[in-house]
């Protein structure tokens, strides 16, 4: 990575001045923006088949006065602590233009299938945070569209945390993953500023402001994205016919295009009375706003009989969506050293509305056209309050206790009307109208202790959780009421066996508690090939970790000459009880109906390297694989006997610096074949690539191509004794971007580099 170039210069460099830096080191400026020309549009050339977009980036005269400059850090892509992995985004061009979910297809550990959706090591139940907090919009079906908004320009890196300590949530499965946002600490005043052009009318611009004086600090910021998603669902069900040796084969095709338009605002401030106490306030909205629009046709054989009928089903729609989040973090900091007591008050809110108008034709047999319309609204809001405290003890051991509570709000609501071709009078349909609400109320307590003797530290904790649930079916007057307890132990141990590696071991409990969605027993009729529904009955899946883990650091300059800078061997154990799954049926000779049900037994083992280093000080790389094995007793769904596979997901990146202010990356990225309780998923193969090439003091100019052979194809097959499906959902992934960044209020740097402040 460009930023491990300074771990190899000579002395001599080192102490340059920054102009006299950039004449040993970097071409003349001419030659440089030439190179960025050439390379960008060949890039550009590639993804875009033959859409060039100009580069623009000219020669910039060298600056008149720029302070002395001192190499001081090496910034690592990855840092492996005792209970987690941080992976840094300086050097991921895709955080330039791109969403939350375009860097976190590159985290080792992480797949995103072509909706958004995020799993880790395979398991899609997922606790993301931001900031450590919980967001709306980031639960139920909505949250893979919802991280799309994102800006990745935002992120400053990203925490996977597959053995969670007490004071994190019990939800989620598969462990955590943390987005940090980014927090300039710089003095004085800062900030960035970006714009650029992708293709199919896309474009990203966005400023990000910062103001540090003495013990007040402020910030804010805004972007607007406009993106452009196209998509093609397939589905051929194969159902049983109404007479022995018939069946009824249907082909459903969808094609959708939808444009939308992102708004991003936030504000920050701080305050630091004294050297003890401090006060932070932050507010952001965002959103999304556009026309979503497609064309479904179907068709319907007897086999044998031959075709028995062809309709059309065209829509258009508009959808709108604003997400709010509001924190006050309270610190409290005692006079001895590492006791501190932190109060936290959060409200995320995420408010959706759709509006489709349908044409429905029919040319076989031949039928007058019918209209229909179908509203969907849906209402999330989270509260939460957290009070921390942390108490050093005796010479190492550290205690740590608090209390969380959080409450959920989830209100979805369906109207449809069936429109009389003549007068336009409105008829409510009631098979897809209804109204559901679902409250939930979890407090939390939680302790843990953390003791060391010799080069052995150890951690345990246990966190006790109520949960209150109460769904509320609107529509039929009915309601059902839940509360339990639960208890969730955790211990980590780690051993130092040199002055770069490290063992540790790790056991823990956790939960997935099904969101609203899961539960809403009522039909979504959007796609009315492919119905989908909850299950008020699901039980909460009940979840046991042991992971085993071996890492080596090789980070600081002395050894960054080496080819393997740093890497990590785990080996990890999942065990799941009453895991939630989707279950497919037909409920009619051309339609699909998948709802959620619980298997008694799901579990996941696997063995997963995460490297990073470099061939040359020009050539730096990274590679991590997750080689796993599943096992599936889905047997009370129709299947004999347990299902099982082995799969491996890989990743891979190369960077390279022709010239030190320069960065050419190429990202692949390849999700393995996963089992489901009826069939499986196929795998996903995706390439990333970017180019970086620094103009000027504080400006670059930035291409990236994410997908690049548009694989985000999500293959799901279903083969049980009455049904036979296979849905294929394609989203034409390839997005260019290219455009400028510009930094200021700070010291003039070489891309890759980090200075003195």
């Amino acid at each position: 990575m460009c930023g491990r170039e300074n771990a190899v210069l000579p002395d001599h460099l080192r102490r340059m001045s920054s102009k006299a830096f950039r004449s040993a080191i970097v071409p003349s400026t001419p030659r440089n923006a030439s190179l960025c020309r050439l390379v960008a549009a060949l890039l550009l050339f590639v993804a875009s088949a033959g859409a060039v977009f100009p580069c623009g980036a000219q020669g910039s005269p060298a600056p008149t006065s720029v302070e002395p400059i001192v190499v001081t850090s090496d910034k690592v892509r990855v840092e492996t602590f005792s209970d987690r992995k941080v992976y840094r985004l300086d050097a991921d061009l895709q955080s330039t233009f791109g969403t939350a979910t375009d860097v976190l297809t590159g985290i080792p550990s992480v797949e995103v299938d072509a909706d958004g959706i995020v799993a880790l090591r395979g398991d899609t139940n997922v606790l993301i945070l931001v900031d450590g907090k919980p967001m709306a919009q980031l639960s139920g079906p909505l949250a893979g569209v919802n991280l799309q908004q994102i800006p990745a320009q935002d992120i400053d890196r990203i925490e996977v945390i597959t053995e969670p300590p007490a004071e994190y949530k019990a939800q989620g499965a598969a462990g955590v993953i943390n987005i940090i946002t980014r927090k300039s600490r710089k003095a004085g005043f800062s900030g960035t500023a970006n714009a650029s052009v992708g293709n199919d009318r896309r474009y990203v611009m966005g400023t990000a402001l910062a103001y540090n004086a003495g013990p007040l600090s402020l910030s804010g910021g805004a972007s607007l994205r406009q993106d452009d998603r196209e998509r093609q669902i397939l589905s051929d069900p194969l159902v049983p016919g109404p007479a022995p040796a018939t069946s009824t084969q249907s082909e459903n095709e969808q094609n959708e295009h939808v444009r939308r338009r992102i708004p991003v605002e936030k504000i920050g401030a701080g305050y630091q009375f004294d050297d003890g106490f401090s006060l932070d306030f932050s507010a952001e909205r965002g959103g999304r706003t556009g026309e979503r629009n497609f064309l479904q046709t179907g068709e319907t054989s007897l086999e044998p009989g031959g075709l028995q009928s062809i309709s059309d089903r065209a829509s258009v729609g508009h959808e709108w969506s604003m997400d709010t989040d509001r924190r006050l973090v309270l610190d409290r900091k005692f006079a001895q050293e590492g006791e501190d007591l932190s109060l936290t008050l959060h409200r995320t809110t995420f408010h959706e509305r759709e509006h489709y108008n349908y044409t429905n034709t029919y040319p076989f047999p031949p039928a007058a056209p019918t209209y229909d319309d179908l509203n969907l609204s849906e209402d999330l809001i989270t509260d939460q309050l957290s009070l921390d405290y942390a108490l050093p003890l005796a010479r190492t051991g550290k205690l740590k206790i608090g209390y969380d509570f959080e409450g959920d709000d989830s209100t979805f609501g369906n109207a449809a009307d069936d429109i009389d071709p003549t007068t336009g009078a409105l008829t409510v349909n009631a098979a897809a109208t209804n109204d559901f609400r679902y409250l939930q109320r979890v407090d939390a307590l939680y302790g843990s202790y953390q003791d060391g003797a010799g080069p052995w530290t150890w951690t345990g904790g246990l966190r006790v959780e109520r949960t209150h649930a109460d769904e509320r079916q609107l529509t039929d007057l009915d309601s059902t009421q839940r509360s339990y307890w639960q208890a969730f132990p955790n211990l980590r141990a780690e051993q130092v066996l040199t002055e770069s590696s490290t063992l540790t071991f790790g056991a823990s409990r956790r939960v997935t508690r099904p969101d609203a969605s899961a539960l809403n027993p009522y039909i979504d009729r959007q796609d009315t090939q492919n119905l989908r529904s909850g299950d008020p009955y699901l039980l909460p899946q009940d979840t046991q970790l042991f992971e085993v883990g071996y890492s080596v650091d090789r980070n600081s300059a002395a050894k960054a000459a080496a080819l393997l800078q740093s890497y990590s061997v785990s080996m990890y154990l999942r065990r799941n009880h009453d895991s939630i799954t989707d279950v497919s049926e037909a409920v009619g000779p051309d339609v699909v109906l998948t709802t959620k049900a619980n298997l008694p037994r799901n579990d996941a083992a696997g063995v997963e390297w995460v490297s990073d280093g470099h061939f040359t000080r020009k050539l730096a790389y990274g590679l991590d694989a997750n080689l796993f094995y599943t096992q599936i007793d889905a047997s009370q769904l129709g299947a004999s006997g347990l299902k099982s596979t082995v799969g491996l997901n890989a990743k891979a990146h190369i960077d390279f610096h022709p010239f030190a202010s320069d960065t050419l990356q190429l990202a692949l990225s390849r999700s393995d074949r996963r089992l489901t309780p009826q069939g499986e998923v196929a795998a996903i193969n995706l390439v990333n690539a970017g180019y970086r090439c620094q103009i000027g003091p504080g400006l670059a100019f930035v291409a990236t191509v994410s997908d690049l052979f548009n694989g985000q194809t999500y293959r799901r097959t279903v083969s049980t004794q009455p049904l036979t499906d296979t849905y294929e959902r394609h989203v034409q992934g390839r997005i260019v971007y290219a455009g400028v960044v510009y930094s200021f209020g700070s010291k003039a740097k070489v891309a890759g580099f980090d200075y003195d402040q």
